[in-house]
């Protein structure tokens, strides 16, 4: 089974074929800021993106009739559950016209249904950003009209839920699993019995290497009296948490700096640690701390000193696991493949 897969990114669109479970061939196609620039709105890139997988194909020698399925990521969409969805002209004007967010991964179904509909070639989405599984009492915030909001790193968070089960021969269907995907955003979820259940999102958890995470309210308000609304914007989307302490975005410099002695940036980074760890506890609570395995997975997991202080603190509640890095593009791989055998169902988005 002949695999395509899409993925795309604010300044660059991943792409990938697949055979079966095996990967083929993956490139990160990036786009230069200037070429961003001739853009005026998201959706006006949507034939760009179409272009470069279309290239990426010729180049590679692949004929769309060769192709058996697409799956893209899904993007920020209204509320979805796990798992996947048809790609058809309805879901792609929700993409398009009724976004949740505003996002590159949205253009991802646009770009496969062009390609699904001239080829003929079913295609998907598969755990979009915007799975939202939350439990009525996990949906409540403190005003009645702003619930809170469901988005997290569904996409790789379940991928790697779903390894550890396999591995340790657990029901991934009967098991409750906290998963941390430390990266440039920091999300947490605790996945009951497939679902997810409840969430930690980037916006109201752990500061990470460029966002600010979590800001006390009152704090919020000074900062849009004192800066602007758009200036509170930026501290959680770009120059928050790392980057406002200690000016740099990369957690490799960070601890090269603590290797030269400097204790502030071991004193950010270790408090950077304490958050996750204080927001695996506050899940773990959810279930009554009968939790099979917390996960950490993302590109920080690489880093050791900072998953021994998360291990320090958080191993009591389960054991711990390391997945560093992301696997995104082989999760959306196994999700079509799963539906193309019928292990799983498709439905269709409809408002």
């Amino acid at each position: 089974m002949k695999i395509l897969i899409i993925n795309p990114g604010s300044t660059s669109t991943k792409v990938g074929i697949y055979e079966d479970l095996e990967e083929k061939i993956i490139e990160n196609i990036t786009i230069d800021a200037d070429v961003l620039k001739q853009y005026k709105g998201l959706y006006d890139q949507t034939d760009m993106r179409l272009k470069q997988v279309y290239d990426f194909l010729d180049k590679n020698s692949i004929s769309p009739s060769e192709i058996d399925v697409i799956v893209s990521r899904g993007g920020m969409l209204p509320p979805v559950h796990t798992g996947a969805y048809v790609i058809d002209d309805e879901l792609c004007d929700i993409a398009r016209n009724h976004p949740a967010q505003l996002h590159a991964s949205n253009l991802g179904a646009l770009v496969a249904r062009e390609i699904s509909k001239k080829n003929d070639i079913p295609a998907y989405i598969y755990d979009a950003v915007s799975v939202d599984e939350l439990t009525d009492l996990s949906r409540l915030s403190g005003v009645k009209k702003y619930p809170r909001r469901s988005f997290s790193h569904a996409l790789n968070t379940r991928a790697v839920a779903m390894r550890y089960c396999e591995e340790n021969g657990l029901d991934y269907k009967n098991s409750s699993i906290i998963v941390a995907h430390l990266g440039g955003g920091i999300s947490l979820n605790i996945q009951k019995n497939g679902h997810l259940i409840d969430i930690t999102s980037s916006d109201e958890g752990p500061f990470s290497t460029n966002r600010a995470g979590f800001i006390p309210i009152y704090s919020c308000i000074n900062i849009v009296k004192e800066e602007g609304g758009d200036a509170l914007q930026k501290y959680e989307d770009s120059v928050g948490g790392l980057v406002s302490h200690l000016g740099t975005n990369d957690a490799r410099e960070v601890e090269k700096m603590i290797a030269n002695g400097d204790e502030n940036a071991k004193h950010v980074y270790e408090a950077m640690a304490y958050q996750i760890s204080k927001s695996i506890g506050a899940l773990s609570v959810v279930e009554n701390g009968k939790i099979d395995a917390i996960l950490l997975t993302g590109g920080m997991s690489h880093s050791k000193m900072l998953t021994d202080w998360i291990i320090e603190r958080v191993s009591f509640i389960a054991p711990v696991k390391l997945y560093p890095g992301e696997f995104e593009m082989k999760a959306l791989a196994a999700g079509g493949y799963r539906i193309m055998k019928g292990q799983e169902k498709a439905d269709k988005l409809r408002l």
